[in-house]
């Protein structure tokens, strides 16, 4: 596995890395963990576990679940979902709400503790703690080519695009979702295929059924029966 994999596994049992570094050599990337086990990730693909602690053997287990693909011998504890938004702050807030009715926790920035760090620091310190993300593009500038005029359009905000960029990254296309308000109006922040674009007109609550569906088939579980 790589490192990227490694970290996908133990944030899906809610294991939180809070330190990672280049081995001696520039061989691969080192974790150290919340209950003080370390994890070596070499760039070949290859892993081990260091510490004596009584939390390596599960560690172990994780990565080798995950690694032989049995994900399914253990539940997804993790539910954390960021949310990224840009100006309109009742969408934001309508999303928020409910996500917590389906007992999932949304991670906003605006709530963080700064703790003296940047915006930048604190998103790349908060989305590897995610476990899904919901993309809110709304209609907050307008924008069109250069040469073009009359293809004027609504757009997201730039700094939703660049968190969709990053979210994609850490956690792939499959968990991540972008609901987009009037989507007729909208310029679509991205035309990379296999997005999950689901789009609403007024209320965010349009998405529910397609949303709750799309989070559940990654296996955080949701009571569809109660979306």
């Amino acid at each position: 596995m790589n490192i990227d994999e490694i970290k996908r596994a133990l944030s899906e049992q809610s294991i939180a890395v809070t330190e990672e570094s280049r081995l001696p050599n520039d061989i691969g990337s080192q974790l150290r963990l919340q209950n003080e086990a370390i994890v070596n990730a070499f760039d070949k693909g290859t892993w081990n576990v260091q510490g004596k602690n009584p939390g390596k053997k599960d560690i172990e287990k994780i990565l080798s679940d995950a690694a032989a693909g049995n994900k399914g011998t253990r539940p997804v504890t993790n539910r954390n979902v960021f949310i990224v938004y840009g100006h309109d702050t009742a969408t934001r807030d309508a999303t928020e709400n409910m996500l917590r009715r389906w007992k999932l926790n949304p991670i906003i920035l605006d709530q963080i503790p700064s703790e003296g760090k940047t915006i930048i620091e604190k998103l790349e310190k908060y989305r590897s703690q995610a476990q899904y993300a919901v993309v809110l593009a709304t209609p907050d500038d307008i924008g069109h080519r250069a040469e073009k005029k009359d293809e004027i359009a609504f757009r997201a905000r730039q700094n939703v695009v660049l968190e969709l960029g990053m979210m994609l990254a850490i956690l792939g296309r499959q968990r991540v979702a972008i609901l987009i308000k009037g989507q007729e109006k909208m310029e679509r922040p991205s035309d990379i295929q296999g997005l999950i674009y689901i789009p609403f007109k007024d209320d965010v609550k349009e998405t529910r059924l397609q949303l709750a569906k799309e989070i559940n088939s990654q296996g955080i579980t949701i009571d569809l029966k109660a979306v």
